[in-house]
């Protein structure tokens, strides 16, 4: 057993000696823990909070940066695809274009499938064509043709129309057979305007005559205007 230490009371350096002697035998020293509570509070908390606001200042720049930026990515990748796919489709499409077209050329070369329409090279070639049988079914009905004219072609129009605009003199009957006639004619046409005018004199003109033939001759005469068109196989402006 070791001696203990004993201080003079009148020794002043005995109470010095005893602290490192006790903080050498494992007890603790009785001013540590007031130490450490005064290096805590002598900390810079400022300083400290200082540092953290400027790391956190560029980390929320950076994100505010950061995320809109990936946001437009994937705007730009969801476009991308969309665009992968459209593309995908025109190709496919694209790649049926041989097989149209030969289907295209197959009906065009079929004599039934020509029946229906005008094969002219132009549509002016069409409507001289077609100007010309419309005036020979006037004149077979027994009407009297007074003026034809061609009207323009719409080009936009698929498959594209050639039109006429005619005038005819006749009476009702005869007016019935030419609409027959343009029913039942090959290539197919259709009317798509008429108007009739009564040409029939007043009683009272009627009543002046001295000719009885003239009269009947007059009576039940209808002035026809008619707008009739086809189509036509292939035609080109």
């Amino acid at each position: 057993m070791s001696n203990p230490i004993i201080a003079d009371a009148g020794d002043p350096l005995g109470s010095a000696a005893a602290v490192p002697a006790a903080v050498e035998a494992g007890g603790p020293a009785p001013a540590a823990v007031p130490a450490r509570r005064r290096r805590l509070a002598a900390l810079p908390w400022r300083c400290i909070a200082a540092w953290t606001v400027a790391l956190l200042i560029p980390a929320l720049l950076v994100l505010a940066i950061a995320l809109p930026w990936w946001q437009r990515l994937q705007m730009l990748d969801a476009d991308h695809a969309r665009g992968l796919d459209q593309l995908a489709r025109y190709q496919r499409l694209v790649a049926t274009l041989p097989s149209l077209r030969a289907e295209l050329a197959s009906e065009q070369a079929n004599d039934e499938f020509k029946a229906f329409y005008f094969d002219a090279e132009t549509p002016a070639l069409a409507g001289a064509r077609l100007q010309s049988e419309v005036q020979e079914m006037v004149r077979s009905a027994g009407a009297r043709p007074i003026s034809t004219q061609i009207l323009p072609v719409d080009e936009d129009e698929q498959p594209p129309r050639v039109r006429i605009r005619t005038q005819l003199q006749g009476t009702t009957d005869e007016l019935l057979d030419l609409l027959y006639r343009i029913e039942s004619a090959r290539p197919f046409l259709f009317v798509d305007q008429m108007s009739i005018r009564s040409t029939s004199p007043r009683r009272s003109n009627v009543r002046r005559r001295v000719s009885r033939r003239g009269v009947n001759r007059e009576v039940g005469q209808l002035t026809v205007r008619l707008d009739i068109f086809g189509y036509i196989l292939g035609g080109s402006a």
